[in-house]
């Protein structure tokens, strides 16, 4: 079958895509979140063109969903996860990057006292992001486990927030 006929999307590819629209809903709720408290007019013109962008990314993004394995996503409701699961996915956002970019410090590092620093660093944030991910897990925040349920609160917490009112 040639690449073009494709109606699925590869394991690889949905999960990235996962990943893309999980961590772009969280970073558009908490610039529509904080939209109102900044209080000089250019940056507000700056988060406003930012919200735009993430809104269409979004968009952009959801249309894949149905060619993903696993979907058609979740079919029960949680009001557990309303504010709870949006702090902890931002949680596990700020983990992730942050063990990413303290790997990416280590391989540019030739100071070896830095080098111990970092690599501690990075230790401890492994640690930090397999507590906040266990404890997403545990309350069915991330089920890791479960593509459907996976890509179905991804599209939750994507119209969650495109429908969020920041103005």
């Amino acid at each position: 079958m040639e690449q073009q006929e494709r109606k699925t999307l590869a394991w690889h590819e949905t999960l990235e895509l996962h990943e893309l629209v999980a961590f772009q809903s969280v970073g558009l709720m908490k610039l529509k979140l904080s939209y109102r408290k900044v209080p000089d007019q250019e940056l507000k013109e700056i988060y406003n063109k930012c919200i735009h962008e993430l809104e269409n990314n979004l968009g952009e993004l959801l249309r894949f969903y149905p060619s993903a394995p696993g979907y058609p996503g979740r079919d029960d409701e949680d009001d557990f996860r309303e504010d709870v699961g949006f702090y902890a996915g931002d949680l596990l956002s700020l983990s992730k990057a942050l063990v990413r970019n303290l790997s990416v410090a280590i391989t540019e590092t030739a100071t070896p006292s830095l080098r111990n620093v970092l690599t501690k660093q990075l230790n401890a944030g492994i640690k930090g992001h397999e507590r906040i991910f266990n404890y997403m897990y545990k309350h069915g925040l991330y089920p890791s486990y479960d593509l459907g349920r996976l890509l179905g609160l991804d599209i939750e917490n994507a119209q969650k927030a495109l429908r969020m009112k920041y103005k």
